[in-house]
């Protein structure tokens, strides 16, 4: 969809982070029911993620890990894999947008999701990160995650079939 059409919103509403109407459920289990649950089932990663310029990626990361029961070789994989561990301690108000994305992309592989939405994961990334992106990608569905995915760009990942969608005046519409 084009800019404004809906797609943001979609993903904060499906994450829980903006109030909406009606149910959401992923995998039967019910966001406003079973919200602990629910967040351990689905992890967001924002376009434009804005973090406390206070906090280092450090601080989010140890968060995240506590509250999605993660492991430490899991958090230490992801950190080597988007070779973030160079600037994880500074204060994040001083990264770089492609450092922001990178750790926001670390935070939302955390765990272990059955959903995972990233709105726009390409942007800001240098073409090494986003092969490795694609191929997180890959290996996670290999593991029984989904992944709904926004972008401007065509996201083509080996040996998953995907179904494009397209908001078109804010209803969602199948290509």
């Amino acid at each position: 969809g084009g800019n404004g059409s809906g797609k943001t919103t979609l993903f904060k509403s499906i994450a829980g982070v903006i109030p909406f109407e009606g149910q959401i459920m992923v995998n039967g289990i019910d966001i406003k029911k079973q919200k602990m649950l629910y967040r351990l089932t689905v992890n967001y990663g924002e376009a434009e993620p804005l973090y406390p310029v206070f906090l280092t990626g450090s601080d989010l990361i140890r968060f995240y890990t506590k509250t999605k029961n993660a492991t430490e070789s899991q958090v230490n994989e992801l950190i080597e894999l988007l070779g973030i561990g160079d600037y994880i301690n500074n204060k994040t108000g001083t990264y770089s947008s492609g450092m922001t994305k990178k750790l926001s992309l670390v935070l939302s592989f955390i765990g272990n999701p059955k959903l995972i939405m990233l709105d726009e994961p390409l942007i800001t990334l240098d073409q090494k990160s986003v092969g490795i992106l694609l191929s997180m990608i890959e290996n996670t569905h290999k593991n029984g995650c989904c992944f709904l995915i926004t972008s401007h760009q065509e996201v083509l990942i080996k040996g998953i079939d995907t179904q494009k969608l397209t908001i078109e005046q804010k209803k969602l519409v199948k290509k």
